[in-house]
């Protein structure tokens, strides 16, 4: 399947398209931002974001230059259901052939760049019925790309599982994908990492299967940071001021952290997993499937609660009833009296009860005579006599 962005010319006067780009470890300049203006009159251009919506038209530029060249985040959506999102990582701070492993279908992919790799995520599924308000939908989401940039493999690991689940659905089955290492906290997802797999609809039992086998996130301990910080080399230091001054300050954060910490990007994700794609997959609907058997019986179960409290309080209306003796029949023959049709429907209702209670007490012959007796007493009364009749109540 091609899941490149739709060409231009494809977007009818009923459809919409939203497109968002954030600079995130480099504010835009006075010129670049010039150079996006002359992409698009309407965007909402800040030293850090471009965003606009089409509701007919296309974008003149390509995404994927401007990743390139500018932004470090990416998302967008058509409502006739395409939906991407991209992020860019220096690489100092991402090896390709990491990404890789997780990213190698066309469900996620990795572009590499002179100095960049970016993660490319793409979902295409059927199209909304509504129209589509996506207004700082990227916001959310970027903080999975700073967790990346500093050793959690999530977000890619995320990427890996959409790529399964469009195996299952589009692809050829039968290929015994072997799943990629396991980052720890896949069963309990950052909020930035719940809102991408909600915008691209990863299956959440494929993600419960996932976490089974994934420790717990452990809390980095940088305690000590300040004086391990002191003994890094004056020239470096020298560096990597030049580079907060020049507006990078996130990525000289994430590049102090990481060595801190001891992480290397060339060693991470290279434990082996015997779970394979195809197993995963299969566990996933097994788990899918025992979910909404579980869900059905506590509905079933809550139906029946609700019934039998329902008979519960009927038959505390009809004791009610009972113990009122004659009174119920006067008051129908009160209601019946002012020739009004909502009175005639509360006399109704109230016939209804005085038949379960006969009913319950075996005296339905008894009630029988009783509605007779009315019919015969008001045969002028048409929308009366319809009543008795929808209600079902005996008659001649």
């Amino acid at each position: 399947m091609d899941r490149r962005l739709p060409a231009l010319g494809h977007v009818g006067v009923s459809e919409y398209q939203y497109y968002e780009f954030l600079a995130l470890d480099k504010p835009l300049t006075d010129r670049q931002r010039a150079e996006l203006r002359k992409l698009s009159s309407r965007a909402d251009i800040t030293a850090t974001r471009f965003a606009n919506e089409y509701n007919y038209g296309d974008f003149r530029g390509s995404p994927w230059k401007l990743m390139e060249r500018y932004f470090d985040a990416f998302c967008y959506l058509a409502n006739w259901g395409t939906r991407r999102l991209m992020f860019r990582l220096p690489r100092a701070l991402l090896d390709a052939d990491v990404a890789r492993r997780y990213c190698h279908t066309d469900a996620a992919s990795v572009i590499e760049t002179s100095d960049h790799v970016i993660i490319s995520l793409y979902l295409d599924r059927d199209p909304d019925d509504y129209w589509v308000e996506a207004d700082d939908r990227l916001g959310p989401m970027v903080q999975a790309r700073s967790d990346l940039a500093v050793g959690d493999l999530r977000l890619l690991y995320l990427g890996w599982l959409l790529g399964v689940q469009w195996a299952g659905q589009d692809e050829e089955d039968g290929v015994a994908d072997t799943e990629p290492p396991v980052p720890a906290g896949l069963g309990g997802l950052s909020a930035s990492l719940r809102a991408i797999a909600d915008f691209l609809e990863i299956d959440e039992d494929l993600i419960a299967v996932a976490a089974e086998i994934s420790p717990p996130l452990e809390e980095p301990a940088d305690d000590g940071l300040a004086e391990w910080i002191t003994e890094v080399p004056a020239a470096e230091k020298d560096t990597l001021l030049t580079l907060v001054a020049g507006g990078e300050g996130a990525r000289v954060q994430a590049l102090l952290l990481r060595r801190f910490r001891g992480i290397d990007i060339g060693t991470m994700g290279r434990s082996e997993s015997s779970r394979t794609a195809t197993g995963l997959r299969a566990a996933a609907e097994s788990r899918a499937a025992e979910r909404k058997k579980a869900q059905e019986q506590r509905r079933r179960e809550e139906q029946a609660r609700k019934a039998a409290a329902k008979a519960a309080a009927y038959a505390e209306r009809l004791d009610e009833l009972a113990a009122e003796g004659e009174a119920p029949w006067k008051q129908v023959g009160e209601m019946i009296a002012t020739k009004k049709t909502s009175e005639y429907d509360l006399a109704v209702a109230l016939l209804r009860d005085l038949r379960a209670l006969a009913k319950r007490g075996g005296e339905e012959s008894a009630f029988a005579k009783r509605i007779l007796d009315l019919r015969a007493q008001y045969p002028g009364r048409p929308g009366l006599q319809d009543r008795f009749d929808k209600a079902g109540l005996p008659r001649f």
